[in-house]
């Protein structure tokens, strides 16, 4: 009799587990998210207490939460939580050489813990370790954010950075145009220490004509508006699309290419005292309803424009991020400090009122159309930019300059994917999708610092909760 009765109860106790977690299919899904939230980062709109079934690193279900049961490996718990796409920092740096190689590795842990799950590469010397870590993460062998990547930069002849491809002639050019499409490169990288005007024009459109992305720096006897015409797709930092809002710009420009080959050749820094001063409303609206029609987006920037101005009076030696940034990317950033800290006073109040002009130009390029994308600037040399909290930072920048929260989620999520052509892929929640997305404890449309209250990151279908990326940050913590 006794025996009968156990037999009973775990029969009952089997049948109720069935019934609570009866899958409506066969399949046993990946990953479930339930009650939860979800925010529509393309307008706005929040629908409450769904669950979204998540299989093979895609959305397969969106629907009303306790319509059905499913079975799944993961269980995520979305109650009185907000489900939004990952985010994406659309301008990122690996480099440094092989010997950094290892240490830059770690960041791909900081971007996931803060909840980008994409970066776009901006150029280094890094390209064979990236394409390595990017046939990992597919694998499974890896945890972190997808990677777009430039590879080597073009510059010209005696390039700053090392890796750059240096070009000068239609040759070289198209020479090196050809080394990145075998390389397989997302898009081409344009930077400014050495390039010729004519160089950087016949590079972009050389690109075009094989139907390349490009953005980049810009030199300064080289005017936006040509660049644009010419079909640039983005420009990197505020300080190309500011010399073009200058209502002197065409004479700037005339100054800077006839001091070249000069003993005292002018460059960025020195001209943008005269930009400020020029600066013109209505050349400002010219540039950026061009921007607007032709589709070159603008990668503002702030956070590290904002860091490297206030060096001089932050002490960083406390920062808690510090004790997971590799010891050896901590050394590259000593040249910007020892920069900083000798800085002449009158210098230092002008990269401060540049910085408040860059941040009062993000609402009317906005209003103007132009597409903005979120970008850190994070990476070796880029003084305590931190991967993965600076992007953050920048958001949150961004809704201080003007945008309202939805922009900003834009600018960091729909813009990117649209700007990299893989909107139809990313950026929802929705079936089909793929499953890269931040379960938040609190509304980010309400205030945009809850991008920083992260219960939860999947990427590439895997749920990763708050106490698995603790473990996943003690990992990479400096002994």
């Amino acid at each position: 009799m006794r025996l009968s009765r156990v037999v009973f109860g775990l029969l009952a106790a089997a049948l109720l587990t069935a019934c609570a977690r009866r899958p409506t299919k066969l399949e046993i899904y990946d990953v479930v998210i339930n009650h939860v939230t979800i925010v529509d980062v393309r307008t706005g709109q929040l629908t409450p207490n769904q669950v979204v079934a998540i299989a093979k690193g895609k959305i397969v279900s969106v629907q009303l939460a306790d319509k059905d049961s499913y079975a799944a490996r993961q269980y995520v718990n979305g109650n009185g939580r907000y489900l939004i796409p990952g985010l994406w920092d659309m301008h990122v740096h690996f480099r440094g050489g092989d010997s950094l190689a290892a240490a830059n590795k770690k960041s791909l842990t900081l971007f996931l813990a803060h909840g980008v799950t994409t970066v776009r590469d901006a150029g280094g010397d890094l390209t064979p370790s990236i394409f390595q870590w990017r046939r990992d993460m597919d694998a499974g062998r890896l945890a972190g954010p997808r990677i777009f990547t430039s590879g080597p930069k073009i510059d010209g002849p005696g390039a700053y950075w090392p890796g750059s491809q240096e070009v000068e002639t239609k040759a070289q050019i198209s020479k090196a145009l050809d080394s990145l499409q075998r390389l397989k490169v997302d898009y081409v990288k344009i930077y400014d220490s050495k390039i010729s005007g004519a160089a950087y024009l016949e590079t972009i459109r050389q690109a075009q004509r094989r139907g390349l992305k490009t953005t980049g720096h810009m030199p300064y006897s080289v005017k936006l508006s040509d660049a644009v015409k010419r079909g640039l797709d983005a420009t990197e930092h505020l300080y190309y699309v500011f010399k073009a809002c200058s209502g002197k710009e065409d004479s700037l420009t005339s100054l800077v290419r006839n001091s070249l080959g000069t003993s005292k050749p002018m460059g960025l820094f020195a001209t943008l005292p005269a930009v400020y001063d020029t600066y013109s409303p209505a050349a400002a609206s010219r540039i950026f309803a061009l921007m607007a029609k032709r589709h070159t987006a603008a990668v503002p920037t702030l956070y590290i424009g904002k860091t490297l101005t206030e060096l001089p009076e932050n002490d960083h030696a406390r920062d808690t991020l510090l004790a997971y940034i590799d010891p050896r990317i901590q050394a590259t950033y000593q040249r910007r400090l020892t920069s900083a800290r000798v800085q002449p006073l009158a210098s230092q109040n002008f990269s401060k009122k540049l910085e408040a002009k860059f941040m009062s130009m993000i609402p009317t390029m906005q209003a103007a159309g132009v597409t903005l994308l979120a970008g850190s600037d994070s990476g070796p040399f880029n003084s305590f930019v931190y991967p993965g909290a600076s992007l953050q930072e920048e958001v949150i920048l961004l809704v201080k300059a003007g945008l309202t929260p939805l922009q900003a989620l834009q600018a960091a999520t729909l813009n990117g994917a649209r700007f990299m052509g893989v909107a139809e892929q990313t950026v929802a929640v929705a079936p089909g999708k793929d499953a890269d997305l931040v379960l938040l404890t609190a509304n980010p449309l309400e205030d945009i610092a809850n991008i920083k209250k992260i219960d939860a990151v999947i990427s590439r279908g895997k749920a990763y909760p708050a106490a698995a990326l603790a473990n996943m940050m003690r990992a990479i913590r400096n002994k």
